[in-house]
């Protein structure tokens, strides 16, 4: 509050707890030094936390799959009966989305470079003149650095601070793990609205204050809500604007440019790690206690309408259909008789009167 500059606040409180350490504690150094370096550290971390969450989720789906691996269900496309498939089987889909998002996980975590030992402006020149010109001295306190800190790169090139494409890129990463936590949790709830598959249910849970019976999946949905917000993020606004980072930053502290990243990525720590933690961890754990009901499962291979329908690859066919299968081939074989009518009787009718509009006034 007295100095109205977080970096510095934090240097003084610091000096005055060692006094002898005070020329010193800050020498050369940048606010994005402290700043950025801080950030991709937290990044880092956070991304090895969802790395854990995700691993973790994928051995409960692993085990989920395996269990029910022959037991049969309807399949479907475009929400509609398709062919037969098994338990197992769907829930390798959600394995294979996770898979990929645990590769680019892993990926962005070994190719995540610190920002290093840059100078103001990322010229190193502050660090080359406390050494006396010495080049080779800039590079090995560039390189001890980082090493302390557990990276084995720094950035290449930077202006004062690291390029924001880094941060889109950690964006997109989250991004992706929310899409599968929502493909995930969407298929759980139109299954249990079938109630085929249903998410865990304690024994003193209320589905509804004025529907005592409902059973609604408010794990599934809490996921799918957190979800939709994490999958927007790579192309918010407020994150486009700083992504570019213009120069070596000509913008002050206090702009937009600057401040929402800046003054955000703890706040992107919140806003975006956040809510991607509880996502995964919230998959694993019920995933490990959904629960299936063979009779639901078994419905649609025991239906008279579906069986009649089914695709040869199946089985064989039936000649049995319901009434109501009738009803709907027949109705569909007069709606396509009329279009073929009309169609063939549009030409006459544009052409049996000459066109009167006109274009001019």
């Amino acid at each position: 509050k007295e100095f109205r500059h977080d970096v510095m606040g934090h240097v003084h409180a610091y000096g005055k707890a060692a006094p002898s350490a005070m020329p010193i504690i800050h020498l050369g150094a940048t606010s994005c030094y402290v700043g950025d370096n801080t950030d991709i550290v937290q990044i880092r971390d956070a991304l090895k936390l969802i790395k854990r969450k995700l691993v973790k989720t994928i051995s409960i789906l692993r085990e989920f799959a395996a269990k029910y691996r022959d037991l049969p269900t309807l399949g479907f496309t475009h929400y509609q009966p398709a062919q037969l498939t098994t338990v197992g089987k769907r829930c390798t889909l959600w394995m294979q989305d996770l898979m990929l998002d645990l590769e680019r996980v892993e990926r962005e975590i070994e190719d995540l470079p610190m920002r290093g030992v840059k100078g103001t402006t990322g010229t190193q020149a502050s660090f080359l003149e406390l050494f006396d010109g010495d080049h080779e001295k800039v590079k090995a306190l560039n390189k001890r650095v980082c090493e302390l800190m557990g990276f084995k790169k720094a950035i290449p090139v930077s202006g004062q601070t690291y390029t924001r494409k880094i941060d889109f890129n950690v964006l997109s990463v989250l991004s992706g793990v929310a899409q599968s936590a929502y493909k995930m949790c969407g298929d759980i709830r139109l299954l249990a609205n079938l109630k085929e598959v249903e998410e865990p249910f304690a024994k003193t849970q209320i589905g509804s204050s004025a529907m005592a019976y409902k059973r609604n999946p408010m794990r599934s949905e809490r996921v799918c809500s957190i979800a939709r917000y994490v999958m927007g993020l790579p192309m918010a606004p407020p994150i486009l604007m700083p992504t570019s980072g213009s120069r070596e930053r000509w913008t002050t502290l206090p702009s937009v440019v600057s401040t929402f990243p800046r003054d955000s990525l703890p706040l992107m720590s919140f806003l975006l790690f956040l809510p991607t933690l509880p996502m995964a961890s919230t998959c694993g754990p019920m995933s490990s206690r959904l629960t299936l009901w063979p009779s639901s499962l078994s419905w649609p291979l025991r239906s008279s309408s579906w069986s009649a329908s089914r695709p040869a690859a199946i089985g064989k066919n039936c000649t049995r259909r319901s009434a109501s299968t009738r009803w709907m081939l027949a109705r569909s074989s007069r709606v396509r008789a009329s279009l073929t009518i009309l169609w063939s009787a549009l030409p006459m009718m544009l052409c049996s009167r000459p066109f009167t509009t006109s274009l001019m006034p």
